[in-house]
């Protein structure tokens, strides 16, 4: 089995990004064990893209109680056989939407509920967030053609995308890798996700790197 710098990997991104790709890539090629969001299981998804404001407080519990138990039970039942873990999103991202899609007294009860849980969590070795801008987020999301998505604005996706580099800018004890993909096809071009799997695989140090490729 070959020896990769880090345990635990988390692949972040704005929606549409291309998370689940590049994990599923790398997952297969690094032999790793790989933990997918379960999200199209959610059935509040498609209700708050018509009715935000009715259902986000509900999408958003549901959410982060599906996070947790999922990273709970896949970190905890680590895998031998499996070089590293790495999963197509972390647990601070229910906190990273919820602060864009709640009222501010229901981000503040949200909020509560979050501290007690989130800690249980073992934070990832490295974070990678995939940086890509609004117009080309909205032709991968065309692309993939889930119809609750289609209705999404720029100026959601502008804010999210804020609401992470909010969060980034907050950490100090995290590993936090930024690559800018907008140039990149991965998925459809084996020498971008090379490129891409060298960047992630050196060995960083606390804090924050940004790359552009």
């Amino acid at each position: 089995m070959k020896d990769y710098p880090y345990k635990y990997i988390s692949i972040e991104g704005n929606i549409g990004a291309g998370k689940t790709s590049l994990v599923n890539l790398l997952a297969n090629d690094c032999d790793a064990k790989m933990i997918l969001e379960e999200f199209e299981d959610n059935s509040f998804l498609p209700k708050f893209y018509s009715e935000p404001e009715r259902y986000a407080f509900p999408l958003e519990l549901s959410f982060l109680a599906q996070r947790f138990q999922q990273l709970k039970d896949s970190i905890s039942n680590r895998d031998l056989f499996k070089s590293f873990t790495i999963s197509d999103y972390i647990v601070s991202k229910s906190l990273i939407f919820a602060r864009k899609t709640l009222q501010e007294d229901e981000y503040v009860l949200y909020q509560k509920l979050f501290e007690i849980i989130h800690l249980s969590i073992p934070k990832p070795d490295l974070f990678v967030y995939l940086h890509v801008n609004i117009k080309n987020l909205q032709e991968n999301i065309k692309k993939r053609g889930r119809d609750y998505e289609l209705a999404i604005s720029d100026d959601y996706l502008q804010s999210i995308q804020e609401s992470y580099f909010d969060f980034i800018r907050q950490q100090s004890n995290l590993r936090i890798l930024i690559i800018d993909t907008n140039f990149l096809d991965f998925v459809n071009r084996r020498e971008d996700y090379f490129r891409i799997k060298e960047i992630i695989m050196q060995d960083y140090d606390i804090g924050i790197h940004r790359v552009t490729l």
